[in-house]
């Protein structure tokens, strides 16, 4: 198994290891009038703490969960007891829905030692473990360093050139429904479609009906079925940069290394009224 998932008999034997940090990471679309923080109250995994998706973001950008700044995201670590040396296992309610989004964020800001629970608490209560319901406990402060990699941040001047020469290929992780423009957008003000060129891979067919990652051979065969070379650059693209992690995750796991995650996707792109935006398949 790959160092950036991990198997819930993993977690289980690991529980009581010092060196880790397990986070829930849960986060749910507006429409799905769903409160992920009191859902994390009343069960979640023995010694979880609950990692706010929306309040560990730029929050003066109008744009929603932008990546924060580094000496933003380093001091909600520390005050979180998440320093460096720590074994970061994030994992979200419902499967893999916005567990990935918080791994790339370890990721982007430099700290390599994080993975998903695969299949995430869903799994985790199939399987009759353990759980527990209160707020998490407080943690030591611990140091945490913060190496922002640039790299793998795209913003919407970087997607627009990439697409215009032609050097790299947009997935975006929406529905069908909503690439196509079939169905409305969940925030207001942002249109439906898709931008042009883009390749529609639905997060949904990289996992199994329990919530758990396919296989990376199966994973690179959905990229290829919608189009995309895996042996060219690659922007990973959503609504607003939570299941495009799932995408990016995906990659990783096929090994494949040139691509980045678009953070504003299509929130901002769709709300952009000079944006192209086109609709069908």
């Amino acid at each position: 198994m790959s160092t950036d998932i991990v198997s819930t008999d993993w977690l289980a034997d690991h529980l009581g290891s010092p060196d880790i940090a397990i986070i829930d990471a849960s986060w749910h679309l507006p429409t799905a009038k769903r409160d992920a923080k009191q859902e994390f109250a009343q069960a979640h995994i023995p010694g979880a703490q609950f990692f706010d998706i929306d309040e560990l973001s730029d929050t003066a950008s109008s744009l929603p969960h932008m990546l924060p700044s580094p000496e933003k995201f380093s001091s909600r670590m520390r005050k979180m007891g998440i320093g460096d040396g720590k074994r970061i296992i994030a994992y979200d309610t419902v499967g893999l829905f916005s567990a990935a989004r918080a791994w790339w964020m370890f990721k982007v800001f430099g700290h390599e030692d994080v993975a998903v629970l695969d299949g995430g608490l869903k799994k985790w209560l199939a399987e009759s473990r353990a759980t527990e319901d209160g707020p998490a406990l407080p943690r030591q402060e611990r140091h945490f360093t913060a190496r922002f990699k640039g790299s793998m941040v795209k913003d919407m001047k970087d997607v627009a050139a990439a697409m215009k020469s032609g050097t790299a290929q947009v997935a975006d992780a929406r529905s069908g429904t909503r690439f196509r423009g079939e169905e409305v957008e969940p925030r207001p003000g942002v249109r439906a479609g898709h931008m042009p060129g883009a390749n529609n891979v639905h997060y949904a067919r990289l996992l199994n009906p329990d919530g758990t990652l396919k296989s990376p051979a199966e994973i690179e065969a959905a990229f290829t079925a919608a189009g995309v070379d895996l042996a060219r650059p690659v922007i990973t693209s959503c609504g607003s940069g939570i299941t495009a992690a799932i995408l990016t995750l995906g990659l990783t796991l096929t090994g494949t290394r040139d691509h980045a995650l678009y953070d504003g996707s299509w929130t901002e792109w769709g709300g952009n009224p000079d944006a192209a935006v086109v609709t069908g398949p």
